[in-house]
């Protein structure tokens, strides 16, 4: 199916259906391509692009016949991705004051910290046998001590400090990767 081309005799400068769908389809690529430059995700980018097409056939009376239509829906498109975006964030933030969540602030007095002695148990065990020539660097820069603060504590060169808390690192993670059995968690961690 063919449509005339747009007339541009003033009397007739609404945009029909026909010549929207003409339009539309001929930029249809290069809408697409901002959409996904925009929402960096092929669903997401079809979606904006049906919601830019709803919202601009419903202003087309608002196009002006012989301006450019590529212009104005991709600024039809920009301000709907921006609407949304800001529509997102709006709905992950809270929206009642902080005093209403200040009883969440307060200490449980059932808390057990059970568990977190065990942990800490487990990786003094952990530090215990990877030796303290490895430990000890590696304690005192979990600590806050810079580099040569801790080889001149130690006495050491700070290449060795350094290699030190590389080797104790590595040999902690196999460690833990060994008391409790897993080793993909952490490896991505490394």
């Amino acid at each position: 199916m063919t449509t005339a081309p747009i007339s541009t005799n003033p009397s007739t400068l609404l945009l029909t259906d026909a010549n929207f769908s003409q339009l539309f389809n001929q930029y249809h690529r290069y809408l697409f391509s901002f959409a996904l430059k925009l929402s960096k995700r092929k669903e997401d980018a079809e979606d904006l692009l049906q919601e830019t097409m709803m919202r601009a056939f419903r202003n087309k009376s608002k196009f002006q016949v012989g301006t450019n239509f590529k212009a104005w829906s991709s600024t039809i498109m920009r301000n709907t991705f921006i609407n949304g975006y800001r529509k997102k964030k709006r709905r992950n933030m809270y929206q009642e004051p902080i005093d209403s969540h200040a009883y969440s602030l307060e200490i449980d007095p059932s808390y057990n910290q059970g568990i977190e002695s065990l942990q800490m148990e487990d990786l003094q065990t952990v530090l215990d046998a990877i030796g303290e020539s490895y430990s000890v660097p590696f304690l005192l820069f979990y600590n806050g001590y810079q580099y040569d603060e801790i080889a001149e504590r130690m006495n050491i060169p700070i290449g060795t400090v350094k290699s030190r808390i590389f080797f104790a690192r590595r040999k902690m993670r196999e460690n833990i990767e060994k008391l409790y059995a897993v080793s993909e968690g952490l490896a991505a961690v490394a």
